[in-house]
Formats: structure tokens, sequence, C-alpha cells
């Protein structure tokens, strides 16, 4: 056994495909240590990853070559010669969350540290057959990378967050509320303009992921999301990982028709004294105006979506004991009249009461952790499979 000192690493006297391992796995060390953090010396990095610094210069130079790393030129603010300084080139690829919603598609580009250059949104309608619907997500995604000046081939990958619960085969073949969605895949679909991974997701699982990334339930490992709105759903993370379930259908307590979670939204959508010229969409936001206002028919209206609400909430809090839940959907604009009920019903069923927190994400959520997904997907590729040149925009 000797020393290597390029590389820092103990190793039997190699061969060059020994090196070159090694120099892989340190190419991906210095990445890891490098994603998310401000610019950084050679010296730093070698801290940071424990490798020796001259193997780290090397490495570093050599990611610099690849198009992994930049090299971030001195302001001019430092007396002497600074230290040359280094950082991630996020730019090096990009993913896209697509969000295929009932009422909307909207389409986030994202660079590989998660954040989000260009956003398009396209209204759609909620009875539209699956080419109407496909065509829209097309536009969509075809505007989102003309506005970022980008082409499908510098997409890395790609996450769909559908409603209903996800397939094996991408399918949501359970059930959807999607006119007709059941026989459609998106990721053959999408396959025809993109060669790069492209994953199909329910939304409330992908909401959940948001939150935890990016949203109210940063700090907890163990969450539950609930979907509040025209729709009630749930989307679990345990032990910081999400569940899907053996056949994606975790989660899906609203099947049980004992739990009334199909059913809780009409006392808010059939609530007395809604005007006649109010458009069904804005049913909700009326009577939780009124219900503010104090009109009593409003406040009842609101008691009884609350209790129904409560009773799959109860359960899963029940079988999962999270520490956080987070109230998302279109109600939760409405948070301060629901969390408190909620929060009082699930003390008179559950043995303890988690905290419940409004979502700060609001619209964006599924697209979001469509996002996450899909960089998760790209760390797995890159870390496993090794780190190859990255596209650049002008290849």
């Amino acid at each position: 056994m000797k020393r290597n000192r390029e590389f820092g690493v103990t190793s039997t006297a190699a061969s060059g495909a020994d090196v070159s391992t090694l120099r892989e796995l340190n190419s991906i060390s210095i990445v890891r240590a490098m994603r998310g953090q401000p610019p950084a010396t050679v010296t730093e990095l070698a801290t940071r990853t424990g490798l020796s610094r001259p193997g780290t210069d090397v490495v570093v130079r050599g990611l610099v070559t690849d198009g992994w790393v930049k090299v971030v030129e001195p302001d001019g603010s430092s007396v002497g010669r600074p230290a040359r300084r280094y950082r991630f080139n996020a730019d090096a690829g990009h993913v896209l969350g697509v969000d295929v919603g009932g009422h909307k598609i909207l389409v986030l580009l994202a660079d590989l540290e998660g954040s989000v250059v260009h956003s398009h949104r396209l209204p759609v309608q909620p009875d539209a057959d699956p080419a109407a619907r496909l065509q829209a997500v097309d536009t969509a995604i075809t505007q989102c990378l003309a506005a970022a000046g980008m082409r499908p081939d510098q997409v890395w990958a790609v996450t769909v967050g559908v409603t209903g619960p996800v397939d094996a085969t991408g399918r949501t073949t359970l059930f959807t509320p999607l006119p007709g969605w059941a026989s459609v895949s998106p990721a053959e679909h999408l396959a025809v303009r993109f060669s790069c991974p492209i994953l199909v997701e329910n939304d409330c699982k992908l909401a959940a992921v948001a939150e935890r990334w990016k949203g109210a339930a940063q700090d907890a490992d163990d969450i539950v999301y609930l979907l509040a709105g025209m729709r009630t759903g749930a989307g679990l993370i345990l032990d910081g990982t999400l569940r899907r379930g053996h056949g994606g259908a975790a989660g899906e307590i609203g099947a049980l028709k004992a739990v009334r979670w199909d059913s809780a939204p009409s006392h808010i959508e059939n609530c007395p004294g809604v005007p006649d010229d109010i458009h069904p969409d804005d049913k909700a936001a009326w009577v939780f105006t009124q219900a503010r206002l104090g009109d009593r028919d409003a406040k009842t209206a609101l008691r009884r979506y609350v209790k129904d609400l409560a009773v799959g909430t109860a359960a899963l809090v029940l079988t999962l004991d999270p520490q956080v839940v987070v109230l998302g959907g279109g109600y939760s604009r409405s948070a301060d009249l629901i969390i408190d009920p909620l929060a009082h019903e699930l003390g008179r069923l559950c043995l303890r009461v988690p905290e419940i927190r409004a979502s700060s994400l609001g619209a964006d959520s599924v697209a979001l952790g469509a996002l996450r997904v899909a960089l998760d997907q790209i760390d797995a590729q890159l870390f496993t499979d090794g780190m190859p040149a990255p596209l650049t925009a002008s290849s």
C-alpha cells in the first residue's frame, strides 16, 4: 500500500483505471462540497473534503475544463493577490417541473441548484379531453423554454405532477378526476421531445416534497401534507422520505367513504345564500369571506367542512404520528379560519395533535416538488454513474 499524493487517499500501486476511478470519486466529492455553497478556494475545498490540497487543485482544474465549475474573478476589494475562488456551475444543466392540474398547466425551469430561472402558466378547461390537455402541456413547455432561450436537449430531467395515484407505468389507472386521463402516459408523450429521464408523480406527493424542501415543513422529517380545496388528498413523508406505497396509492385515504373526504367540499360549495351569479370557482372565497364577517350560514358550512376534513386527517395522524400537518390546496389561503378548528377536532379524535401549519408555497407547490424530484434523479445518476462533461449552451 502507498499514499497517492495527488488524490489524498491510500491505495495499492495503481493501474490507469484505478487512478481514473479515484479522480472520478474525488470529483464527485468536490462537487458535493460546492453545490449550494458560496465560492471557495482550493484550500477551503480540501478542508471540506479531506483531500490533499494538491490533489484538490488538480481535480478542480479538471472540473473547470469539463464545465462543472467556474472561476470567480476577484472584485478588486482585496489588498494584494487574492486566492482564486471557484463555484459550482449550476447552469451546467436544467430541470423541468410540470404541474398538470384541472384548471392550469404550470411549468417551472430550474438550474442544478434548484433556483427557478423561468416559469410559465397556461389556463386549461376542467373538462378538456386528453388531447387538449396534452397540447396545453406542450405549449406551456415550449413557451417556457423559448423565453429562457433553451433547447429540450439542455434539460436533464423532467417530472410531471398529475392528479390521482400514479402506478408503475406512470399512468393514473386507479382513478383521476381529469377526463380520460387514465389512458394517458405523460412520460411517453414527452419522450418524443426529451431524451432525458421523465418521471411522473401524484400532485399531493409532490406538494409534500416541496413543503419539506422550500416550504412550511423544512424542519420536519415526518409530514402529512393535506390538500384542502374542491378536492381533498394527502401526501406522506416519513423519516424524510416520500412514501408512495406498493402501487403508488399511499395517502389516498379519501377512497374510504367513511372518512367523508369526498363529500367534505360540498359543505362549502352548497352553502345557503351564495349569490346565483358567482362563478363556481369563486364560491369558496365568498363563503370564507362571509364567515369572517360572521355570517351564520357560512360559519356553519365551514364548521361542517372542518369536521369532515378532520376524520381522514385523524386517521392519518393516528397511523403515522407526524411532526407536522401542512394545510395546502386552494382553501389554505383561508388557513386562519381552518387551522384552529381542525386542531380542536383532532384533539377530540387523536392521542396527540401535531402542529398544523399553512402551506407557504401555494399554487406553486406541485411544480416545485416536481423540480426537487427531478434534481434527485440527476443526483442519483451523477453520483452513481459518474460525471461526464455537461452539455454546454453552445454544444
